[in-house]
């Protein structure tokens, strides 16, 4: 397969996944090194594809506008992080995001693409490993996070939730 054939059967592959895929798994199934894959993916971007790296791998934006989407507007220290992040999965929905307005920086997303407790857990060992300081914390605790919900009873379902914990930011 040459280059561009491969480029193209990578955003096939991609538009075709419901989950974000790795760098090691696309360049196993198109037999080249992982570093391969990152320049490829870079190309396709350069070329106009929407493809967004998430901590689970690459996924293609376009799958991240289906369902109910909205944004809910939360506050809490970084030790509340896993409560808050099971209290919307548990409800039905997926964390597509967070984001924080940074005074320097402007807007700034993290793509997090949380489908359930499992991938909360592979996020959060990921966050511990790399000593990474949550987007949150930048901003005292505020932020946002995208949700893709099936609809509008779950969304409302998620707000409760986050209510209750003290973690919804209203007002």
């Amino acid at each position: 397969m040459n280059t561009k054939d491969r480029r193209k059967a990578v955003r096939a592959y991609l538009e075709a996944s419901a989950e974000p895929v790795s760098a090691t798994t696309l360049a196993e199934q198109f037999g080249v090194s992982r570093q391969v894959i990152v320049g490829d993916i870079a190309l396709l971007r350069a070329g106009g594809a929407d493809i967004m790296a998430t901590p689970r791998g690459y996924a293609m934006q376009q799958n991240r506008k289906s369902g109910f989407v909205r944004a809910v507007a939360c506050s809490h220290n970084a030790s509340d992080m896993e409560e808050e992040l099971c209290a919307i999965v548990d409800q039905g929905a997926v964390v597509l995001d967070v984001i924080v307005e940074h005074p320097v920086y402007g807007l700034l997303t993290g793509q997090l693409q949380l489908f359930s407790r499992h991938d909360i857990s592979e996020f959060l060992h990921r966050v511990r490993e790399e000593g990474a300081t949550p987007l949150s914390q930048l901003t005292g605790g505020i932020h946002l996070h995208t949700l893709r919900c099936p609809d509008e009873s779950t969304f409302r379902r998620v707000r409760s939730s986050l209510r209750k914990k003290g973690f919804l930011l209203e007002g």
